[in-house]
């Protein structure tokens, strides 16, 4: 490809993908309207090839129960997905989830949700001697793999909707107005280098994780080797599945704080190392030598929930927008300051994160 002779006359377009966070500390639940509405005034940040939301306190009543959000394009694909279920859980209620039929929303797949939990002991037909978190992802793996279905939520009390639209426009297919929650996210997507298709889109989840993303992982690749190592497959076609496994593996497995995690996925340069005290500077050239796999690289800004806290962070040299803001007991976060503001006018407080610097914010003991 050769470049224009006259540069300054090309012509890009400057649209981006958007973020939108928000917890409640003391788990009062924020109706849907919310989240939606902030992401209606990001509008212009994605093309209409994805939009989704993640939202946690959604399942009371199942609140100890693994809820699986399944989408497949053809009945015979969902009834394979199925059979697996079956076969390494206990499912104690399924049903198709709720969805209203709107004309920004085309060729839907089918979406159908399981309230399940895992078979223990004997029960089990393989990975026995797994624990509970460690069965459940090899499920939704297993699933992912042998299946033309897509596992797109598996976490406890929470639910992740997604797919082909403007998040406006998800989030009137799924009736996101009727739910409520203690921690929202959202995100409005413009494909670059991956599809946009419906399992594409953002939130990428793993049990309780989700993550919503404004950027490009280009160490994708080497991110994703690294995670196949630990038995991760990643299936979905997009570049920001492997944060949300490498989420689970550094968190959940290896036992890395979610501050160690962000050393992680955006640290120091050499020359900063190079100039730290001695007993710091072996602290993250260890980290950089061990977990040099899964280094996110490229430009970034991340919001992750696990239901107990929200996160923000961006890359190193911060090459995508992030804000943060408060409110009484709320606390936003967002690609643009106009989001929070469309939905709180009054803040208590507004910043900017530095450069790889995460925002970590728990819920209340």
């Amino acid at each position: 490809m050769k470049a224009p002779e006259r540069f300054y006359d090309f012509e890009k377009d400057i649209s981006g993908c958007g973020v939108f966070g928000v917890i409640n500390t003391k788990r009062e639940l924020i109706g849907g309207d919310m989240p939606i509405r902030a992401m209606c005034s990001m509008h212009d940040r994605g093309n209409g090839l994805g939009g989704g939301f993640a939202a946690y306190g959604i399942y009371p009543d199942m609140a100890d129960k693994y809820a699986f959000h399944l989408m497949s394009d053809t009945q015979s694909g969902l009834k394979q997905a199925e059979e697996i279920l079956s076969q390494f859980a206990v499912v104690l209620h399924s049903e198709p989830i709720p969805t209203r039929s709107t004309l920004a929303v085309k060729n839907p797949p089918i979406v159908w949700r399981y309230f399940l939990t895992p078979k223990m002991g004997q029960d089990r037909p393989q990975w026995r001697d797994y624990a509970e978190s460690d069965y459940m992802v090899a499920v939704v793996m297993h699933i992912n793999k042998k299946t033309p279905a897509f596992v797109f939520s598996s976490g406890k009390n929470m639910g992740a909707f997604k797919g082909v639209g403007f998040p406006e426009d998800i989030a009137e297919f799924f009736r996101l107005d009727e739910y409520k929650a203690y921690i929202w996210t959202g995100h409005n997507r413009f494909p670059t280098n991956t599809p946009g298709w419906w399992g594409g889109a953002h939130p990428f989840t793993l049990l309780d994780w989700s993550i919503v993303h404004n950027g490009e992982i280009s160490s994708y690749g080497i991110n994703r080797r690294y995670l196949c190592e630990h038995d991760y497959e990643c299936t979905l076609m997009t570049d920001t599945e492997v944060v949300a496994y490498e989420l689970d593996l550094l968190v959940r497995k290896h036992g890395l704080s979610l501050r160690m995690c962000s050393w992680v996925f955006a640290p120091p340069f050499w020359d900063e190392i190079d100039r730290m005290p001695e007993e710091q500077k072996k602290a993250f050239t260890a980290l950089r030598m061990v977990y040099g796999g899964a280094l996110l690289n490229g430009p970034f800004a991340i919001l992750v929930s696990d239901g107990k806290c929200l996160m923000g962070l961006n890359d190193r040299i911060k090459l995508r927008p992030l804000l943060v803001a408060e409110r009484g007991d709320n606390v936003f976060m967002s690609s643009e300051e106009g989001a929070i503001r469309d939905v709180c006018p009054e803040l208590d407080s507004v910043w900017a994160p530095k450069a790889g610097e995460p925002v970590i914010v728990p819920l209340d003991a």
